[in-house]
């Protein structure tokens, strides 16, 4: 395969599957076939029972600068239709996801980064939103998920505007939730998904509908953990003073 080709690479190692968004030549932007891939690929991994947690990243130095302007001439909405499809699935992805960033976080990257439940990001990032410089109307779904993370005023702000804000303001005003300095994202992000796939998959899963405010699954979660023995596990684990083996994963309903 040609390395210059735009694609997403995935790949599985210790429980935890990697997705990269790979346009080298355009800063990892995405292409239509790029965002119409990437729920397939979400699907397969969330079925895959070895996969314990998800992590996005860019290829080389930079997260994604974004749909690939290319793509507007298609047609706009049918290259935002597909971006919000890809957003959402990354969205409803079971599992924990994590966006690990470097260099550009734009555009459409930020609505993938946006998406995933947590963001760690290397110094020198930057982040923008930016359909203002398009005449683009942000979708509705994306502006709501940007407003829960970040608040209505910086969101405004992203949106009116335009401009890129560096790793500390976006820290500061939620949109990452660590910052790394040069060099030690990569240990970081290894550690932190290590700790993820040794918890308790039944209290992510429930915690993650929970935060998302789905407000309609209370018994069935109740009932999941009666049935689940992973409470006793990571009870007895405790007591013995050795690691949970927890054994707990979702049905074909989730």
């Amino acid at each position: 395969m040609d390395p210059t080709e735009p694609r997403l690479i995935s790949s599985v190692e210790r429980g935890v599957a990697t997705v990269v968004i790979a346009n080298p030549a355009k800063r990892n932007a995405m292409t239509t076939a790029m965002w119409r891939s990437l729920p397939e690929l979400l699907e397969r991994l969330a079925a895959d029972p070895a996969v314990r947690a998800l992590v996005l990243t860019g290829a080389g130095d930079t997260f994604c600068a974004g749909a690939d302007i290319s793509t507007l001439r298609e047609g706009a909405d049918t290259a935002q239709d597909l971006a919000v499809a890809a957003e959402d699935a990354l969205a409803a992805f079971p599992l924990p996801t994590l966006a690990v960033v470097r260099g550009y976080c734009v555009g459409g990257g930020g609505q993938l980064a946006a998406a995933c439940d947590l963001r760690f990001a290397e110094e020198g990032a930057s982040f923008g939103v930016t359909p203002a410089k398009l005449g683009i109307v942000y979708p509705a779904s994306s502006t709501r998920r940007l407003v829960a993370l970040v608040g209505p005023a910086t969101a405004k702000h992203l949106l009116f505007s335009g401009e890129l804000i560096g790793t500390e303001r976006a820290l500061r005003t939620g949109l990452v939730d660590e910052v790394l300095p040069a060099g030690g994202l990569a240990g970081r992000v290894e550690e932190y998904v290590r700790v993820l796939a040794s918890r308790s998959l039944l209290t992510q899963a429930a915690a993650k509908e929970f935060a998302g405010g789905r407000t309609d699954r209370d018994a069935h979660w109740a009932a999941e953990a009666r049935g689940s023995g992973d409470t006793a596990e990571g009870v007895a684990a405790f007591l013995e003073r050795r690691a949970p083996r927890f054994t707990w994963t979702a049905g074909p309903t989730g």
